[in-house]
């Protein structure tokens, strides 16, 4: 899932930065409402989750959030703020906040906050996605493989290849280009090489092979890549 952090304080940004990360979450953090509105309005990346901080240069969160509302845009948003008068509260769940988090937290707080919203939002992923005998769970950031003898069996990836085969299992049967894929599963002004969506679906392919999934990704010359479902299940009847 991609999160679009708004947040100023260099060492609080920096550190949810890094949980979430290291939670698989795709985070492009920014420190100014103005540049968080422009990576909102962006038409190549989509974001499933905002934090915003209420007091922030340019546009405040309340005044993104605000516009975000004023155009229908049901994004769920966390705001941060270290105001903690019921009166504020009350300002930002009006203008259209889904929770509101008083600084200081923790962030086991802030985890768990998230996953709350992902299993109340409609808009937001179920709690776990299906693709032949894969499944992926969102409460254990986890993904497994079911034998013929219904044993499940942990499939092991890298941060990289499980936002990966999350892209491809939440867009089934569809063809997604490498520019798409690049645009949603990289941050934002991240340096990364032209073949290296390629050389990502290579390294997926190989994990899968190793569960008999090796066929669920199918390469499409000059279109792109497609999650084939039949593929899948045409290999299981056999």
């Amino acid at each position: 899932m991609r999160v679009l952090l708004l947040e100023d304080e260099p060492d609080l940004g920096a550190a949810i930065k890094r949980t979430l990360s290291q939670e698989k979450y795709i985070v492009d953090w920014v420190n100014d409402g103005t540049e968080a509105w422009g990576y909102l309005e962006s038409q190549w990346t989509q974001y499933t989750l905002a934090i915003f901080d209420w007091l922030v240069p340019g546009l405040s969160g309340l005044e993104l959030l605000q516009r975000l509302r004023a155009r229908n845009n049901p994004l769920p948003v966390l705001m941060l703020t270290a105001r903690d008068r019921m009166e504020d509260k009350v300002v930002g769940l009006d203008a259209g906040a889904d929770d509101y988090l008083v600084k200081p937290f923790g962030m086991a707080e802030l985890l768990a906050r998230l996953r709350a919203l992902q299993r109340r939002t409609p808009q937001m992923q179920p709690q776990q996605l299906q693709a032949g005998s894969l499944s992926l769970d969102y409460g254990t950031r986890t993904v497994y493989s079911l034998t013929p003898n219904g044993d499940k069996q942990v499939v092991t990836l890298t941060k990289k290849e499980f936002q990966l085969l999350e892209y491809f299992m939440t867009h089934p049967n569809q063809v997604v280009t490498s520019d798409q894929i690049r645009n949603q599963l990289w941050e934002m002004g991240a340096d990364s090489f032209s073949n290296v969506v390629a050389a990502q679906v290579r390294l997926l392919r190989r994990k899968l092979e190793l569960f008999g999934c090796g066929n669920l990704i199918e390469t499409l010359h000059g279109l792109g890549y497609c999650l084939n479902l039949n593929n899948h299940a045409s290999k299981q009847a056999l």
